[in-house]
């Protein structure tokens, strides 16, 4: 079997696991990372380790200037919408996203979930369509959250655990998936609410 040739797309510590984890694959072929940019300092960095493992870096960190003939697009909390072209130049793209969809489409979904007082969040994977976090679901996994005793950071870090595991328990079976499509409106918060979330804007609430 011909390893599928795969791009990973994100951010962070877990991006990087994701990364470790296709590149040590035999059935997908690693060519290439897209780095989100600028990388943020408090965590680990993807172009970092690429140049430890000796994969290709997307020097621009735009997507659009992937490597060509890409059977698999993987992106792990990538910050920038992804565009119809794109998504058409690739045999599949799917998404990590860090909230149970439909509800917390868009951006900082813990911070909301926080601020509303959810009693759970979650982690989805699905397919990415031409519009915001509403593609179609291949797994999901919800966890239990405290507003009332954790901070953003808590539950971020749950997120990642939550998100690994989702990620290889798919992953393990992807090519035998049917996606299935989301039910219900849901919610989204955009860039432009972020000022709405007052104290839980930040890590720690204040």
């Amino acid at each position: 079997m011909t390893p599928k040739r795969t791009v990973l797309m994100g951010k962070g510590d877990l991006a990087c696991k994701v990364a470790q984890w296709f590149k040590a694959s035999i059935r997908y072929d690693l060519v290439q990372v897209v780095p989100d940019l600028p990388e943020p300092a408090w965590t680990s960095s993807l172009t970092q380790w690429a140049g430890e493992n000796g994969v290709d870096v997307c020097e621009s960190g735009n997507y659009r200037d992937a490597i060509p003939n890409i059977d698999l697009c993987m992106s792990v909390f990538y910050g920038k919408i992804v565009k119809k072209d794109f998504i058409e130049s690739c045999g599949e793209v799917i998404n990590l996203h860090n909230s149970p969809l439909p509800y917390y489409k868009g951006v900082r979904p813990i911070n909301w979930a926080m601020k509303n007082g959810e009693k759970y969040h979650g982690v989805t994977l699905h397919r990415i369509a031409p519009g915001i976090d509403d593609g179609p679901i291949y797994g999901q996994l919800t966890y239990p959250i405290y507003p009332q005793v954790e901070s953003v950071e808590d539950v971020y870090n749950k997120s990642l655990w939550y998100g690994w595991m989702l990620f290889k328990d798919v992953m393990d079976k992807f090519e035998h998936l049917e996606p299935y499509p989301q039910e219900g409106e849901g919610s989204y918060y955009s860039s432009k609410d972020v000022d709405k979330l007052g104290e839980w804007g930040d890590w720690d609430k204040k």
